[in-house]
């Protein structure tokens, strides 16, 4: 009997196999870049990328009347050559408004960045590589994006939120009773989250013997596929310990043996059940905040930098390869921080 695949690799199963679906709509010369990137991206990165370009190419084959007649698979590579930084602008202005499906679609400026972002790195690869001689995409301006300020949970609302799923204070009966039979997996998961600052799909990965109580951490699949250790306090040991007793008993259906975090089906908790618990919960603290699973993770690293006000060992327990990932997303927590220290040296001793 094989071995039971890990959720990590049963994840990079799907998503192989549906990059490899995106790529026969794209130009047979799309392989070459996506083998090319593959060591250095995640796929849910190059499934990205592969929905951007394709977007872009039947953009191409619907507005282009020369290449109209041509099948998308078919364009040579050859056309990166030929097409001009207006061309790629024109599309550019087109995925603001367009019709689609009898509905208008409306695109702004972080998700057009996103989109001439992947069209640019196609064309630096291939540049790169030389097989185009000319690459356009570097000549379009990227669209400035306007910051937004962290949207996070207070202390106070944190802690809030952990008494009612710990009471079963919910909104309505139905939620109430599904309590009941849930809250202490539902308490483990969110003090988990919010204790540690885990991603949400690096948290539904988890298998039972990733949690190492010995060394009060649990080993998390990174973005990128590494394995990391993730350090946790007393707070969240407790709460794992009461859910543990409660999953041990618990029988999950074949292929899920091995999961943490279980649905009421016995299944392995998957992403898009963990958007909608930490939904349910956070409206019971705050109806004006969007409070998503990132928002968690936005939480635990702001009070994490509050506290320490070191940015590095932010960056590192949040797993962020680039430190100016980090620097950008608490800017503004950076800056009061250097405020604060204006008056931290003394040059003389104050007079009487």
């Amino acid at each position: 009997m094989a071995d039971e695949l890990t959720y990590s690799e049963e994840q990079n199963r799907i998503n192989t196999a549906k990059l490899r679906t995106l790529l026969n709509d794209l130009p047979k010369f799309c392989s070459t870049y996506f083998r090319g990137i593959e060591q250095n991206t995640s796929a849910r990165t190059r499934i990205a990328y592969a929905i951007d370009l394709k977007g872009f190419f039947n953009y191409l084959h619907d507005n282009n009347p020369v290449l109209k007649n041509t099948d998308v698979h078919d364009y040579n590579i050859s056309l990166l050559d030929e097409l001009q930084a207006t061309d790629i602008e024109e599309y550019i202005d087109y995925l603001r408004l367009y019709e689609k499906d009898g509905k208008s679609i409306t695109n702004y400026e972080r998700s057009i960045k996103r989109k001439l972002c992947s069209i640019r790195s196609m064309y630096k690869y291939f540049h790169t590589h030389q097989l185009i001689d000319h690459n356009p995409a570097i000549q379009v301006n990227i669209p400035k994006i306007r910051e937004k300020a962290i949207v996070r949970l207070e202390v106070n609302e944190v802690a809030e939120l952990l008494d009612n799923v710990e009471e079963g204070n919910l909104a309505t009966q139905r939620q109430r009773e599904a309590a009941k039979k849930l809250g202490c997996r539902d308490l483990a998961l969110l003090t988990l989250m919010l204790g540690t600052g885990i991603r949400v799909s690096e948290c539904v990965g988890l298998d039972i013997n990733d949690v190492d109580f010995d060394n009060s951490r649990i080993k998390v699949v990174r973005k990128g596929g590494y394995e990391a250790y993730v350090y946790f306090g007393d707070e969240v040991e407790e709460q794992l310990h009461n859910y543990l007793e409660e999953r041990l008993h618990t029988t999950a259906l074949t292929g899920h043996e091995n999961a943490l975090f279980l649905s009421s089906q016995r299944k392995r908790l998957c992403v898009r059940s963990v958007e909608k618990l930490v939904k349910k919960y956070a409206n019971t603290v705050t109806t004006v905040k969007h409070i998503t699973p990132h928002k968690l993770r936005s939480t635990y690293g702001t009070n994490l930098y509050q506290e320490t006000k070191d940015i590095y060992l932010v960056a590192d327990v949040l797993g962020h390869a680039d430190v100016n990932t980090t620097r950008k997303h608490y800017a503004d927590l950076v800056e009061e921080n250097k405020r604060s220290a204006r008056n931290a040296v003394s040059l003389r001793e104050k007079r009487k």
